[in-house]
């Protein structure tokens, strides 16, 4: 479980195939407070620290994941976003964040604003029921608001110290994101959804 907001970028250093499946070697400075089993979001993923060397730890993915998230799409020098796992001891200045890549959508503008950024995101429109105005979304792992919402897509504003200390700064038209719509919201969709004998 995570909040969204995010702690330090990490930086893939090695990608190894083996078999079906990604191993991921990642550098980051959080490194050293990282424990062996430990859950870890990376760009909204969450993956299982499997080996901790200095600053480096490894991290693998299976094909379903592959399957679910953009992470097939990093390579050496990708930027990531890096959250550990919610202390229940403080404050949940995000939203509640599993980890779970619901889909995988696309930058289709960006703009920059006089002091901020905005980003328009597609996504599959089958999930148009689990989106407000105004709503939380985990986008690239992130906790944001979102605006302007249609049925297929939304828009997020970034202010300067989401754009310097997460990966959006990285972010241009037709990259692939992973959105993870609001908990809460799956809910009630599934509850809406399911008859009650």
């Amino acid at each position: 479980m995570f909040t969204g907001i995010i702690e330090q970028l990490g930086t893939i250093e090695n990608v190894q195939t083996k078999g079906s499946n990604v191993t991921l070697t990642i550098s980051a400075t959080l490194t050293s407070e990282l424990k062996i089993d430990q859950s870890l979001s990376h760009s909204g993923v969450c993956l299982t620290v499997e080996t901790i060397d200095n600053n480096r730890y490894t991290v693998t993915a299976i094909e379903e994941t592959l399957k679910k998230t953009s992470l097939s799409k990093w390579k050496i020098g990708t930027v990531v976003n890096l959250e550990r796992s919610l202390r229940f001891d403080g404050r949940l200045d995000g939203h509640i964040v599993q980890g779970h890549v619901d889909n995988v959508g696309k930058c289709i503008n960006a703009i920059t604003k006089d002091g901020s950024w905005e980003y328009v995101i597609y996504f599959d429109e089958k999930f148009a029921s689990l989106i407000i105005e105004k709503g939380s979304i985990s986008l690239n792992g992130i906790s944001l608001t979102i605006f302007n919402v249609t049925d297929n897509s939304f828009t997020v504003a970034i202010i300067p110290y989401t754009y310097e200390h997460t990966n959006m700064h990285t972010l241009q038209i037709n990259d692939k994101v992973n959105i993870e719509f609001d908990m809460i919201g799956k809910y009630v969709e599934r509850m809406n959804k399911v008859k009650i004998i």
